[in-house]
């Protein structure tokens, strides 16, 4: 059996494929009991290393949590406000206007060629010598203003390659129609791109999740890594709380892309008709006027139904005869 891109493995290349399985497990078995052998040799996996994460809660509520929280809250304060600047920017980058197109595509690039620790350092500088922002609150500050100004850019980009992802058609119906270029955008497509624009958003929030560690290393943001840190050196576990942190950025990450992944699937199935056939005996009721709501006849019998003439094939005699003129 063969499908449309390569033909289906034979007895050979079947036998081939599981041998080829069989030795990466094993290399990736190897793999894992070198690594514990050498974690062992240096003193790793003693249970007082791990012991703070599994029996004294000081180590989650004092260190870990809150550095999660912070992390938590300059990733969502950075997408709510780098999301529709996005959008904005990426439908300016489609106007008919060269007076808008042009900044705008020149803000784009801009953001989006400097690296976001750059603008973190920049926006900290920034506060620190022209605002009167409270020096605690300035690491979130920064962090935020950073991440908002790269992602914006980079959001503009998505919501420019979904719109311009649909088909031409759409555009020219909504046209034709009569729609206005911003109620063509806002009606019939930013609907559409949004299905399509969702997995890129999504992969955009797990880097801007990862991205807060850098406020931490550089501008001393109580985020969850440089929480790690204090942590480490108070329980003497570096290696442990990096294993840790590690495990949370995966557990966080996965929930983000798991809720993307279920958010997708509603917004299709929205868009989803019933798909309903109409079979061949419907057609025929249909046009005979046997199927419910058939349409009526000018005189008030429903087309197709006994009695009327050209239905049963026998002409009515003008409308008058009554039934002299059957057999």
């Amino acid at each position: 059996m063969s499908s449309v891109l390569y033909d289906a493995p034979g007895p050979r290349a079947r036998a081939r494929n599981v041998l080829y399985s069989v030795l990466f497990l094993v290399v990736l078995a190897l793999g894992v009991w070198w690594v514990v052998d050498k974690l062992n040799e240096k003193n790793q996996l003693e249970w007082a290393l791990w012991e703070p994460f599994f029996t004294e809660s000081q180590a989650w509520t004092t260190y870990l949590l809150p550095g999660l929280g912070e992390t938590l809250k300059a990733a969502g304060l950075s997408l709510v406000i780098a999301l529709p600047l996005g959008a904005l920017f990426g439908i300016a980058r489609l106007s008919d206007h060269a007076w808008v197109r042009v900044p705008a595509a020149a803000v784009v690039e801009f953001f989006r060629a400097i690296p976001v620790l750059i603008l973190m350092l920049f926006a900290n500088q920034f506060y620190s010598e022209y605002t009167g922002i409270d020096s605690e609150q300035r690491p979130l500050y920064a962090v935020v203003t950073g991440l908002v100004l790269y992602n914006a850019a980079v959001l503009a980009e998505i919501v420019r390659a979904g719109i311009l992802s649909l088909p031409r058609g759409q555009s020219e119906a909504a046209k034709a129609i009569g729609l206005r270029k911003g109620q063509m955008m806002g009606s019939v497509l930013l609907p559409q791109a949004v299905t399509a624009m969702l997995p890129a958003i999504v992969s955009q929030l797990v880097v801007i999740v990862k991205d807060t560690a850098l406020g931490g290393v550089m501008i001393g943001f109580s985020e969850l890594l440089i929480e790690r840190r204090t942590l480490a050196s108070n329980y003497s576990n570096v290696f442990a709380s990096f294993i840790v942190v590690a495990v949370i950025y995966v557990i966080v990450n996965f929930i983000l892309t798991s809720l993307a992944s279920w958010l997708e699937r509603i917004v299709r199935r929205g868009k989803r008709t019933t798909g309903a056939v109409v079979g061949a005996a419907a057609v025929d009721d249909l046009s005979t006027g046997a199927a419910a709501g058939a349409p009526a006849t000018p005189d008030g019998v429903p087309d197709g139904e006994p009695g009327d003439g050209p239905a049963d094939g026998v002409p009515d005699g003008g409308g008058g005869g009554g039934s002299g003129g059957r057999t």
